[in-house]
């Protein structure tokens, strides 16, 4: 990847903000109107602004921004979860040893008095110094290399350390942390001796018992949502740190940091709780954050936020109280049916369908009984305490 700077010409710069909106395929078929710069060029800065306009509204707004091909947006992460992990990082000076696009750099240096973006694709390299420079980031520092050289050779001791391994080897995802790029579990040691505090970014398919086991000094894990999609875990390791690592769930809702929601915890104390005895659904519906669900507090739920659970495998929980800091969706129950009593219904509706330990998926719900997607209304079809199959017609409480 070679960086073409006339794509920063104004000229060409209006070209891109002028067909955002057009298809891609259209301008890949046409003629560049510029000499140096071909149309494929141009269809990556155009479909790459416009993969920002959500996932980094900052770079969709500031004018002058270079774009990677999309693999490299694909990559990187969004706007938000980069701003909470910039809060992870301790000290004066941090190395970011997978900087790619430099989104997580950008933000590292509002936390931190000095960057240091390691990357060892020298053209992304170029790109996200220039980025930096128009986003008036000035203590970031770029080196081109393996990330992993460069801390052997340098003599540099930082404060923390970030590394977001490739999940993708030789085109296979991989499930384990040994097996990512770098490999963190076998270079942990490195790692240590160049800094105090550890953070890894990994994939929420990643299990985290399984990660906990390959891992040590693990102080906290944090598991990241975004609107209800769960997004990265965060693995921070502290050189001194023995013990039992924290759980953190934090359910983000925007691009504004203040707008988010956490759930803390000991997995001692998930495991130690006595299982609360199911009940029948009450009056209000609590359906958990995917990051709460991926965290693995289930009883812990209940417990704290006083819930009865709907099934020991029903991930519902209700209450005859509206409890507005739930880390969640609420609902209020409108109806409650035997799957049996609703089959017998036979009527076409329109609802949202949700799907909780039932034995078939929303998509099969649909076709079976005709339902079609939207409206108000929520369904969910799910398993009771008494093991019978339920369907509830609820409301979502804003």
């Amino acid at each position: 990847m070679i960086m073409n700077t006339a794509l920063l010409n104004s000229e060409v710069q209006e070209f891109i903000n002028d067909n955002l909106n057009e298809d891609i395929n259209k301008i890949l078929l046409k003629k560049s109107p510029f000499a140096e710069v071909t149309t494929k060029d141009l269809a990556i800065q155009i479909d790459g602004k416009r993969r920002c306009q959500k996932k980094l509204p900052l770079w969709f707004k500031t004018e002058g921004v270079y774009y990677p091909p999309k693999l490299n947006l694909e990559q990187t992460s969004s706007q938000s979860t980069a701003e909470y992990k910039s809060r992870l990082a301790n000290g004066a000076s941090l190395a970011d040893l997978t900087g790619g696009f430099g989104v997580d750099s950008f933000y590292f240096s509002k936390r931190v008095e000095q960057v240091y973006h390691v990357e060892q694709n020298a053209g992304l390299s170029d790109i996200a110094a220039h980025n930096s420079r128009v986003l008036s980031a000035q203590n970031i520092q770029f080196i081109k290399g393996d990330s992993l050289e460069y801390l052997r050779q340098t003599h540099q001791i930082f404060d923390t350390i970030y590394v977001d391994p490739a999940r993708r080897v030789q085109t296979k995802k991989v499930f384990l942390l040994k097996d990512t790029e770098p490999d963190v579990v076998s270079n942990l040691p490195l790692l240590l001796s160049k800094a105090s505090r550890i953070i890894i970014k990994t994939s929420p398919l990643f299990d985290i018992q399984s990660g906990l086991n390959e891992l040590t000094n693990v102080s906290e894990v944090h598991v990241i949502s975004v609107k209800n999609e769960c997004k990265e875990l965060l693995w921070v390791i502290d050189k001194n740190f023995k013990g039992e690592a924290r759980i953190i769930a934090s359910a983000l809702q925007d691009h504004q940091q203040a707008n988010h929601n956490t759930f803390s915890f000991l997995l001692s104390e998930e495991k130690d709780l006595v299982s609360l005895a199911a009940s029948n659904p009450g009056n209000i519906l609590y359906e958990p954050d995917v990051a709460l669900l991926k965290a693995g507090c289930f009883k812990l739920i209940a417990s704290r936020y006083n819930l009865t659970k709907l099934h020991v495998h029903t991930h519902l929980y209700s209450s005859d109280q509206v409890d507005l800091s739930f880390m969640g969706k609420l609902y209020r129950i409108n109806n409650t049916l035997s799957y049996g009593e609703f089959a017998k219904l036979k009527q076409v509706r329109k609802a949202n369908v949700i799907s909780r330990n039932f034995p078939y998926s929303p998509e099969e719900i649909k076709k079976k009984h005709r339902i079609s997607d939207g409206g108000e209304v929520f369904l969910f079809f799910c398993t009771a305490a008494d093991s019978r199959l339920l369907v509830i017609e609820a409301k979502r409480i804003s």
